[in-house]
């Protein structure tokens, strides 16, 4: 299905491939008749070109990108313009479009949600922007349908900020990176990897986009053999692909941890720019004759069966015929691997909705950005034409990614038909992708074409016990499944036909509901402000010494964003950093907050002039101790405030709130083995804290210890590979040593004002 090699390999004008050895270039000569060099041949994939386009630096070893394009949701735009302009922003230099489709729902927290919408459209109308009202779209379909272009960049304040299969390199980051691109900075990268993903065949009837992604998903994340790259989609199975399809693996890769993504275009990508009325967008891209890939991967799409992604993360695949034909083993591995991710905190078991050999599943849903697309929605409506879901227990929802493509549903008759078997049909809406919308029941289980299925991300609450789960599915086989009454049915067991339908896309919509300022501010516009909206609290420079007290310690093999700070009911109170700060590690830690603020009483001294250890009377001891090697510490030099330990933080949502609630807590670092992602590493950078890295084995150190750091801020001033640390015990000072990697001279000017709103200030 798919071949994963370790090496790179060169691809000869687009359709040879010669993997990497001592006599490739020879091999590639006497193909082209040209000699060519390896770093010539790495010139020509499709993403160094719209790197090199887009790189302010001159050096293409060190990239400075200034990016065509922005995008935000409404969880975290509020922050990302509250940042911006406590930094001195007067105007949009890019476009900058804020969509609501995340808080839209308007149905908890008072007022909170709507405030945060009236905050985006002033906002929007002081500074030159575009303003999606909520319902309207999802981000990523309005960024496809009005904001992609051929060779262009986009950057996101949401992890699946993916938009290759236009031919548009996109990506998703923290907040502060789109706060440092409207403050007309740039977003510094070493030159990425590039992974090419050669495609050939097509796929078999009843396999979709959600199955090929699944199916890649499932052998590059483990190995990390795409982690920060940028994958790049090549060969003559992309021609057998509608723009849809392509789309749908495309969002997906997110979740393979690689940087972006870019595909080859051709005439059905043209279709789609021609469609929506942007001919003028579309740009062919193709590798040149001889292109370079650090990594390749092959993937014959004949290949690729029904999938399934079981709880808790979308590498957890199988195909849906190895589940059934090996039920009881598999749901027992999956159950053993949540025990981890659950830190046995409840019951948690599958095999108890195995009712005569058969797996039942209590819900389906299709939505968001990788399930709520046009082809996607009526290949289901097909597969259930004549069936009905029954009146037990079993629900099916559907939301079509934008009105646009909800219109062209309602106009084919899909929709109906749709709604005829029981499911109903709701609007534009991220919720289910993040546990804020169709939530499952207590011990439920829900199979979704959606993004993610993390543990705490599907409205479980631990210390409630409450536990549910969702596994990844294509939209065909929710639709079989939901046909079969909830029995786990894949999509090629269906035999009738799946039509191919033309979508017509209704401009109108947009035109008369969306807000587009045409990049042009009006000053005069005063911001509409909620009573939840606050602003940032203030933030210290990084001193000479720090103290920091270890407030959690978490032996999972990964932790997600959705751990650090989580989804659902708490995206209310994105726009309140204090208030949302309360919740950072509450599903996996309850404890933290406690100790995090309770450390941060001693900063808070410092800061005000006071001796901290009159306000903490513990830190006695631990002065006392620090004093016998390093006398002359003292309030004038030393900062205190926490830290955790995980083995690798990050992985999943960009949204800064994992690191700033930290830092709003008065977090200084993390310490891990490894970071999950670069985008979370970035935003611990950007809010200030040091992103410190030990090796793997027995730490020198346990939750609830101290841990001194002298000379800090001269490690960080002059780049020292090592940094000198102690644990501070009643034995006395015990050392050890991190790391922090590599750091670009303007990552630790951030650092050492204490984050990106103090370097910006200055």
């Amino acid at each position: 299905m798919v071949s994963v090699h370790e090496k790179g390999a060169y691809l000869v004008n687009g359709t040879e491939i010669v993997p990497d050895s001592s006599e490739a270039l020879m091999q590639v000569k006497n193909k082209t008749g040209k000699d060519i060099s390896i770093e010539e041949a790495r010139k020509g994939t499709i993403a160094y070109g719209i790197l090199e386009s887009h790189n302010t630096s001159g050096n293409m070893e060190k990239l400075k990108i200034k990016f065509d394009k922005l995008t935000s949701h409404d969880i975290t735009f509020v922050g990302i313009i509250q940042t911006a302009r406590a930094s001195g922003l007067e105007k949009f230099p890019v476009p900058y479009v804020l969509t609501n489709c995340h808080n839209s729902l308007c149905a908890v927290g008072g007022t909170i949600n709507e405030d945060d919408h009236m905050f985006g459209l002033t906002c929007a109308k002081k500074y030159g922007g575009v303003y999606v009202p909520p319902h309207q779209a999802v981000i990523h379909q309005f960024a496809r349908e009005m904001l992609a272009g051929g060779g262009k960049m986009i950057l996101g304040s949401d992890s699946h900020t993916r938009y290759g299969a236009l031919g548009t390199m996109a990506m998703g980051e923290g907040g502060p990176e789109l706060v440092k691109q409207l403050l007309n900075q740039t977003y510094d990268i070493n030159m990425p990897g590039v992974v090419g993903v050669y495609l050939t065949g097509e796929p078999v009837p009843g396999v979709g986009p959600q199955d090929v992604a699944l199916a890649i998903i499932g052998e590059v994340f483990a190995n990390g053999a795409v982690k920060n790259k940028v994958m790049e989609f090549v060969g003559p199975g992309v021609a057998s692909l509608s723009a849809d399809f392509r789309i749908g693996i495309d969002v997906m890769t997110t979740e393979t941890t690689c940087l972006s993504s870019i595909w080859q275009t051709d005439d059905t990508i043209k279709e789609f720019y021609d469609i929506h009325g942007r001919s003028e967008d579309y740009k062919e891209l193709n590798p040149a004759q001889v292109a370079y890939y650090d990594g390749f991967i092959e993937i014959d799409l004949g290949t690729i069966k029904p999938m399934i992604a079981m709880p808790f993360h979308p590498s957890n695949t199988y195909t849906i015929e190895e589940l059934n034909a090996n039920l009881m083993d598999i749901l027992n591995d999956v159950e053993k691997k949540a025990a981890v991710s659950l830190d046995g905190a409840v019951e948690f078991s599958l095999k108890d909705k195995v009712k005569n050999g058969k797996l039942l599943v209590d819900q389906g849903i299709i939505a968001g950005c990788a399930g709520g697309g046009f082809e996607n929605i009526c290949a289901a409506a097909d597969i259930m034409k004549g069936s009905y879901i029954g009146s037990d227990g079993f629900t099916l929802s559907v939301y079509p990614a934008s009105m646009p493509v909800y219109m062209e549903l309602i106009k084919n008759g899909c929709a109906a038909a749709l709604l005829e078997t029981g499911a109903v049909m709701k609007t534009a809406f991220c919720g289910p992708c993040f546990g804020a919308g169709d939530t499952p029941a207590n011990n439920a289980f829900s199979i979704r074409h959606s993004t993610r299925n993390f543990p705490n991300r599907e409205g479980s609450k631990l210390q409630s016990g409450q536990i549910a789960s969702v596994a990844l599915m294509d939209a065909r086989s929710i639709a079989a499944t939901a046909a079969n009454k909830g029995v786990l049915t894949a999509a090629t067991d269906f035999d009738g036909t799946i039509g191919k339908y033309k979508y017509h896309f209704d401009s109108a919509i947009y035109a008369n509901r969306v807000f587009d300022s045409h990049g042009v501010a009006d000053p005069s516009v005063e911001i509409q402000f909620g009573p939840n909206i606050k602003d940032w609290p203030a933030m210290t420079a990084l001193p000479e010494n720090l103290i920091l007290r270890v407030v959690s310690e978490i032996h999972d093999p990964v932790t997600t964003t959705d751990e650090l700070i989580p989804s659902g009911e708490t995206s209310s109170y994105r726009s309140n950093p204090l208030g949302l700060a309360e919740f950072t590690l509450s599903r996996k830690d309850p404890a933290y907050v406690g100790l995090a603020k309770d450390i941060q009483t001693a900063q808070k001294a410092v800061m005000e002039g006071k001796c901290p250890v009159e306000v903490k009377p513990e830190l006695k001891p631990v002065m006392d101790m620090i004093h016998t090697v390093y006398p002359e510490v003292g309030k004038e030099n030393v900062g205190f405030g926490s830290t955790i330990f995980a083995v690798k933080p990050g992985d999943g949502s960009a949204r800064e709130q994992a690191a700033s609630c930290q830092k709003v807590l008065g977090g200084w670092a993390n310490i891990a083995n490894e970071y999950a992602t670069k985008r979370y590493r970035s935003n611990l950078i950007n809010w200030g804290m040091l992103p410190f890295l030990i090796e793997e084995g027995e730490l020198p150190f346990k939750n609830k210890d101290y841990l001194f750091f002298p000379d800090i801020r001269k490690a960080v001033e002059e780049k020292a590979e090592e940094i000198k640390a102690y644990k501070v015990g009643e034995e006395g000072l015990s050392e050890f040593t991190v790391k922090l990697g590599e750091l670009t001279d303007e990552e630790r000017q951030i650092i050492l004002k204490g984050c990106l709103i103090n370097y910006n200030r200055v």
